[in-house]
């Protein structure tokens, strides 16, 4: 997969949600990211994956909760020199979100974040419409999980390959308001220049990609592109 866009740099967060390690790193690997941000309980995936992160963010609450040596685990990585960012636990903000702060400082382009999904609804919803957030500021947002890979552009235009898709479906949604001229081809159901509404829940659900590389193209709007497996 895909956006057509200017090279720059990308950004992995590690997250305290679900990370599936069979699935995850594999995936990790192919996204070649120039900065390894974790948060919170995204550390302890770390240190059981050998994944070396740059940054370490969070008020570590979960972290600790989840783990009994998890004051020591911070005071090791502290000693390699990572850069270590504590929050008080009493804040406005989740450790998700200060890790995008974090990244986009750092110049992101594209963020890829794992963690960002599992048993919380809440904490799923609120990294979903963090991919938005992330779009208004110019930088695509990736959530990837071992059913998922949810993409919100920052441009008007994907590519999907057959061959590196996701799963073996793919979804359209609108996000905040309507998505005008939107057209896409390789598939089994292609459309053009169609317009797609908030509730029109069904319209774009559960595509398959046919050809060698599915293309999306929109005038306006914010497009959540989500390509899924059982």
């Amino acid at each position: 997969m895909r956006e057509k866009r200017a090279e720059g740099k990308t950004v992995l967060i590690l997250s305290g949600g679900t990370i599936d390690e069979a699935t995850a790193l594999p995936e990790i690997e192919k996204i070649h990211a120039d900065s390894i941000i974790a948060a919170d309980r995204g550390l302890l995936f770390c240190s059981r994956s050998g994944i070396m992160p740059d940054r370490i963010v969070g008020d570590f609450d979960s972290l600790e909760e989840a783990c009994d040596t998890g004051p020591e685990l911070l005071r090791e990585y502290r000693k390699r020199g990572i850069p270590i960012d504590r929050f008080n636990p009493v804040k406005d903000t989740t450790d998700t979100e200060i890790a995008l702060e974090k990244a986009l400082e750092e110049g992101a382009t594209r963020i890829c974040l794992f963690g960002a999904t599992g048993t919380r609804a809440d904490h799923t919803l609120s990294n979903l419409l963090n991919l938005v957030r992330l779009r208004d500021r110019g930088v695509t947002g990736v959530i990837i999980d071992s059913h998922n890979r949810v993409t919100m552009p920052a441009g008007t235009e994907m590519t999907i390959r057959r061959d590196s898709q996701y799963g073996n479906r793919i979804s359209l949604f609108p996000v905040r308001g309507e998505v005008t001229g939107l057209s896409i081809s390789g598939v089994k159901y292609p459309k053009e220049n169609a317009v797609l509404v908030q509730g029109d829940g069904g319209l774009f659900v559960s595509n398959e990609i046919l050809e060698d590389v599915c293309e999306i193209r929109w005038q306006s709007g914010a497009l959540l592109v989500m390509e899924t497996k059982d």
